[in-house]
């Protein structure tokens, strides 16, 4: 597939603070790849060197093969972008400042916009100085779903948005990932990225300590079991790749190594198995993995 992103020992320092530091990763055509790690660790400031915001240090830092920096104008034709926090203008509506951000794009789609503000209850004839920080979002978002582009960068984009608004948000994603469009997602919910996102990088400290597809990531920690059996089931704790062993009565539950799972079936089936369960590790998980302590 085709690289639309192309992030490449990015590097970024404000003073004496290293911002960044050998950020790597690609968002391919008709991907959604999530951006994770939490405030601080480099984020929005990858974000704002991919829409042109700010210059980078050092590295490679492209979208559709343009340099972000040099092509910034040509590149904003084709993205669509959400920010955490929108602004918008106080003295004019809803409805108008979505029409005034199709309108500079370009390639706004009005049948769309008219469903999408249906689909996110918003009042589009209130002035924007009356909206919740959630209206405000939805503005946003309406402005860049609405909009035909072929990547769209969110940047915290469900931040204020209850669960139900949260989840006609993922709805509208997954349309655009089917329809082949190419989606940066950078969020603190992690069940929305696990939903949504093909691959995903975790960020920490400026540095990209992980990334792939979650099917990839999973492979590299352990699975979680619940274990009943007729025979004993303590014996099963001494068996090597076997951690966090917990007993009651004949089940019992501990984390395995995903290289030793043969192990334990063959080990279980020996005490006569009534209950064998194995759930591979959460995003969440994952995650916690990089931010313990």
């Amino acid at each position: 597939m085709p690289e639309i992103v192309n992030i490449r020992g990015l590097q970024k320092k404000f003073g004496k603070f290293q911002a960044l530091n050998d950020v790597t990763f690609t968002v391919n055509a008709g991907e959604v790849v999530g951006f994770i790690g939490p405030n601080g660790a480099g984020k929005s400031t990858t974000i704002r060197i991919l829409l042109g915001i700010i210059k980078r240090d050092a590295g490679i830092a492209e979208i559709f093969g343009k340099d972000v920096w040099k092509e910034s104008l040509e590149i904003h034709k084709r993205i669509s972008y959400v920010p955490g926090d929108v602004t918008l203008w106080g003295s004019l509506t809803g409805g108008e400042i979505i029409d005034l951000f199709l309108k500079l794009h370009g390639r706004g789609n009005q049948q769309k916009r008219d469903y999408l503000i249906k689909r996110f209850e918003l009042d589009p004839k209130k002035k924007a100085k009356g909206y919740s920080k959630g209206n405000r979002q939805k503005t946003g978002l309406i402005a860049a779903l609405a909009a035909d582009s072929d990547l769209y960068i969110f940047d915290e984009p469900t931040s204020g948005l209850d669960p139900l608004m949260e989840s006609i948000f993922q709805e509208e994603v997954e349309k655009l990932k089917a329809a082949g469009k190419s989606i940066l997602l950078s969020s603190h919910i992690l069940s929305e990225v696990e939903r949504l996102a093909d691959r995903v990088a975790i960020i920490r400290q400026g540095e990209i300590v992980e990334s792939g597809s979650l099917e990839e990531l999973r492979h590299l920690t352990r699975s979680n079991v619940t274990l009943a059996t007729e025979g004993d089931v303590a014996v099963m704790a001494a068996l090597n790749g076997v951690y966090d062993f917990e007993q009651k009565d004949n089940q019992a539950t501990f984390s395995v190594d995903h290289n030793q799972l043969n192990v334990i079936l063959r080990e279980a089936s020996k005490l006569g198995v009534k209950k064998f369960e194995s759930v591979p590790p959460t995003l969440e998980d994952l995650f916690m993995r990089h931010y313990e302590g």
